[in-house]
């Protein structure tokens, strides 16, 4: 919740106050930067790297700490917190090893007994601007490349998670980085696109929705001298097609829709199932589905789902599930708002295949459409009708209906017999269409976080005109 000059976080589950602070101030923060980042990048890449090793070792110390405050602010049932503090550990030495292998020195002989060289330098002053969901681990994936690259960093976490974000900037403070060459910057909406126009800002690190990702990129479309690296959203289909094992294609396409309660970029939005299999499949989700236990982040036995983010999220996916409805969906499994007073809803199911328009939106939360249909174009076709493109999955089928799908569908990040969220940090991870600007995060996040610079290069000066000149 944000107010004029603070932020308040409240968790999602109890509408308890966990963490308040002031707003920053941008132009105080950009200037600590402006003056840290050379200093910052002037160390050797081994002592960047070994500073942020100590991070881990800071992190491990207070991991389960770590934990549950993510559960709290997040509304994440803890063993998923627990999973997702893990892969923060994890996201050091995957940077290092993409820092190796996207901007390697490279030198190659020339004429004259000279040289190629290509080195890559920091853009130097980075935001990063991070998502209430995976508040840490998303933020960390941009984080962790831009300072071992040489940037200075200043991190805007969501006004919806800024204590996890605040708790992120204290363990690399506490392990080394300095306190000027990585900042926590507090605000909401404005502050952030205060920071992204700031001309002392080099280059942008943006995940979140895809209206915040345009107004971005409108806001920067004069100044192509910044690097923007857009993480956005997408309208994901799942396609079950031929397959007898309907229970595990079932419950691939519930953990698609449904883990962290829908509310990651790569929850499955549509699912595109072929008629003669449509009973069976349905069905089977619908069981599933039915058995989901929704809970607060430390209830015993522990939840598959815990609350969406907010009341205000809440409130805009049961009002999108009335729309549907009304609009010529047909309900299989309700959404029901469980507590009045909190955002718990439980998994809902629609079937929209006789929509007249099917609204192509990113339902961020536990709502899945379904759409019937006769053939693997049509499937293929139908996973295809979106603006976005950042995941596709297909369940089922043999080799050569995965190679048609794999070659068709436009998608980032495209999946066989795996959930939509089935994505490794040691690949590049992105979308294309309404969901990225062709800048994939991950292991690809190097890419964004520092420039190539091509040299030719000769020990001493060696030239002459062979051509057009009088002679002497």
């Amino acid at each position: 919740m944000a107010m004029t000059d603070e932020i308040v976080s409240l968790a999602p589950a109890t509408g308890a106050e966990l963490w308040r602070a002031p707003v920053g101030d941008v132009d105080e923060l950009v200037e600590r930067a402006r003056r840290a980042w050379g200093t910052w990048a002037a160390q050797s890449l081994a002592n960047r790297i070994e500073l942020c090793r100590r991070f881990v070792n800071e992190l491990r110390k207070e991991q389960d700490s770590f934990a549950e405050l993510i559960a709290q602010e997040c509304g994440k049932p803890l063993w998923e917190a627990r999973s997702e503090v893990e892969a923060v550990l994890a996201r050091v030495e995957i940077s290092v090893r993409s820092y190796a292998e996207r901007t390697a020195q490279r030198r190659l002989d020339n004429a004259m007994q000279g040289s190629t060289a290509l080195r890559h330098k920091p853009h130097g002053v980075m935001a990063v601007i991070g998502p209430a969901t995976f508040a840490a681990h998303l933020p960390a994936g941009h984080i962790i490349p831009a300072l071992i690259a040489g940037n200075a960093v200043i991190f805007k976490p969501s006004e919806k998670a800024p204590a996890t974000g605040e708790f992120l900037v204290r363990c690399m403070h506490r392990a080394g980085i300095p306190a000027n060459a990585l900042q926590l910057l507090v605000g909401g909406p404005a502050i952030g696109q205060e920071l992204v126009a700031h001309d002392g800002v080099d280059g942008i690190l943006f995940t979140g929705s895809a209206l915040n990702g345009i107004a971005i990129n409108r806001k920067l479309a004069t100044n192509p001298a910044k690097i923007v690296a857009l993480e956005l959203g997408g309208n994901n289909p799942i396609v079950v097609w031929d397959t007898p094992k309907i229970q595990d294609a079932a419950t691939l396409v519930v953990q698609s829709a449904f883990a962290t309660s829908g509310q990651r970029c790569t929850s499955a939005r549509r699912l595109i199932v072929r008629s003669s299999l449509y009973d069976a499949v349905v069905g089977e989700v619908k069981a599933l589905a039915d058995r989901i236990v929704v809970g607060a982040p430390f209830d015993d036995p522990q939840p598959f789902m815990g609350p969406v983010i907010d009341n205000g999220a809440a409130e805009g996916l049961t009002e999108s599930f009335v729309y549907l409805l009304s609009h010529g969906g047909r309900p299989i499994k309700h959404m029901v708002r469980l507590d009045r007073e909190r955002p718990f809803l439980t998994p809902s199911i629609i079937d929209t295949t006789a929509m007249a328009e099917r609204p192509d939106v990113e339902l961020f939360g536990p709502l899945l459409q379904v759409i019937r249909v006769d053939d693997f174009d049509e499937a293929i076709a139908e996973a295809n009708a979106t603006r976005f493109g950042l995941v596709a999955a297909l369940i089922g089928g043999a080799p050569q209906d995965y190679n048609r799908f794999w070659a068709n569908v436009r998608a980032g990040v495209v999946n066989w017999n795996q959930t939509t969220n089935a994505a490794t940090a040691g690949a590049p991870f992105g979308g294309i269409g309404l969901s990225g600007n062709h800048r994939p995060g991950a292991f690809y996040t190097a890419d964004a976080c520092a420039y190539p610079v091509a040299s030719t290069e000769l020990e001493q000066p060696r030239a002459s005109i062979g051509i057009g000149l009088k002679e002497v």
